[in-house]
């Protein structure tokens, strides 16, 4: 579960900070920013620059579950081998 916190609040920083970019050189530009198209362009770049800059948080998170789905799979294939045989 920590692996999932660490990756969204990573990822989440990444946000806005791009956003803080995007809306900061917007306004050195134009002194007139409309929020929802910054926000909309920051989503953007940090998606793009997320993929880059987590991956390894993003590799540990995936390890995680699935390690977590073949524990559950496990466990579902030993409670119906057990009722095979009862």
């Amino acid at each position: 579960m920590k692996e999932f916190w660490v990756y969204t609040l990573m990822r989440a920083a990444v946000f806005v900070a791009s956003f803080a970019v995007v809306f900061g050189l917007w306004f050195a530009v134009t002194e007139d920013v409309p929020v929802l198209w910054a926000m909309v362009l920051a989503f953007v770049v940090s998606g793009v620059a997320s993929y880059f800059l987590l991956q390894r948080q993003r590799e540990q998170f995936a390890v995680k579950v699935e390690g977590r789905a073949q524990r559950a799979a496990r466990r579902f294939e030993e409670s119906r081998s057990r009722e095979d045989t009862d």
